[in-house]
């Protein structure tokens, strides 16, 4: 919430469009074309990283490395002076490869701390105290911002803004702790020798095996498109918000409301999904997202500020009913529906395409904003994902049938 959702973009936004003349649109581009970098790297790493965290007490030690990575990114960003717009980039490019493959890593763990039968339930429980988790250190850093953008306290909004992530950081040391004192890798094979180099060729395999299963070929494609689109929305949300001329405070509020709405709807999409099948919810999900993106395509800046922030508050409540149950339910879908002792390997290209996921939506919304200098046309791309990809989810199998296998 701090860095990869809020708060950095909003210091980025400022910092970059005041080194580029007041040129928000461009500041907003450079943006979005950032977090693309990120996802591409941790995207290209995520079948080796996969394959190596197959074998018996190298899952744990990826996951490590890349926390404090992105631990030691997010203390940076606290210390790059603000008038380094680029700098601020690439050390956010690297606490987003830090955070987003240790939690890609993470996902991984949901085969070796549950079984089929109760993987939507732990998958969507573990997203609902995720947002709790993500609102929490938020919510110290609110304050701070927006008595510093006011002027109560005596300390900068600069100032403010590196405080927040300090915060960022230091909560993330701290509840990193039980994950690497009491989780366990229990699925894994017995490292060979020349494993690391034996680990590129199994990714070949893996990908064959993937090509064999067309079930499962089909729930990635489809996976890829409707996450690109969910992960578009995510990244670009405060930048959007900023650009269309939003109030920082109000973005910060709504955002945080945002949240406390994610945390019950996901263990919704998991309650209902017992009775319906994590397919369907998915379904639901996608259809929710189309709807948000026609609410954003009508948001063209030069409307009333009334009728912007009301739209904004609208669609910003409906990804909060969808975002966490569509991740949570997708992890969960394929622990299903993919075999247990190849599930590392099949993770690591479930990873592939969950972190190449928001490429082509950031892309083409950094291009077409500068286009055309009216970012809400952006938006028209993103609905395409969505609906392409309820076409091809209509392929996959229902994960229900999974359950006993």
């Amino acid at each position: 919430m701090i860095v990869h959702s809020v708060i950095f973009s909003l210091f980025f936004l400022q910092s970059a469009s005041e080194a580029l003349g007041g040129d928000m649109v461009m500041a907003n581009a450079y943006w979005s074309l950032a977090n693309t970098i990120g996802t591409v790297i941790v995207g290209v790493l995520a079948p080796i990283l996969g394959t190596l965290s197959g074998y018996n007490g190298i899952k744990k030690l990826i996951f490590t490395v890349l926390a404090y990575l992105g631990i030691i990114g997010t203390i940076a960003l606290a210390i790059v002076p603000e008038h380094l717009w680029w700098l601020l980039l690439l050390t956010f490019i690297i606490a987003s490869i830090g955070f987003s493959g240790s939690n890609k890593i993470y996902d991984a763990f949901l085969v070796d701390v549950s079984d089929k039968e109760n993987m939507n339930r732990v998958s969507t429980l573990g997203f609902g105290f995720g947002y709790i988790g993500g609102a929490l250190p938020f919510i110290l850093s609110i304050p701070i911002v927006i008595l510093a953008q006011f002027e109560m306290i005596g300390i900068s909004l600069v100032t403010a803004y590196r405080i927040s992530f300090w915060i960022a950081a230091i909560w993330w040391i701290v509840f990193s702790i039980p994950m690497f004192r009491n989780v366990k890798q229990k699925i894994g094979v017995d490292k060979e020798s020349q494993y690391i180099r034996k680990s590129f060729i199994r990714v070949w395999i893996t990908f064959k095996e993937i090509k064999q299963h067309k079930y499962i070929l089909i729930f990635l494609i489809a996976f890829f498109l409707y996450s690109d689109g969910l992960g578009s929305i995510i990244r670009l949300a405060t930048s959007y918000g900023m650009t269309i001329g939003l109030p920082q405070h109000t973005l910060l509020l709504v955002l945080l409301v945002t949240q406390f709405v994610a945390f019950p709807c996901a263990i919704i999409y998991g309650k209902v999904s017992e009775r319906i099948g994590a397919k369907n919810m998915i379904y639901f999900g996608i259809g929710t997202y189309c709807v948000i993106c026609m609410i954003a395509l009508s948001m063209d800046p030069t409307r009333d500020m009334h009728f912007l922030t009301a739209m904004f508050w609208t669609l910003a409540m409906l990804v909060g009913t969808a975002q966490g149950g569509v991740q949570a339910l997708s992890r969960s879908y394929f622990g299903r529906i993919i075999p247990k002792e190849k599930s590392n390997e099949f993770f690591g290209f479930y990873n592939i395409f969950g972190r190449f996921a928001s490429v082509l939506g950031t892309t083409f919304f950094g291009v077409v904003s500068i286009a055309t200098g009216q970012p809400h046309y952006g938006i028209g791309v993103i609905v395409i994902l969505f609906i392409a990809s309820a076409i091809v989810f209509r392929f996959a199998p229902d994960d229900r049938k999974f359950v006993k296998s």
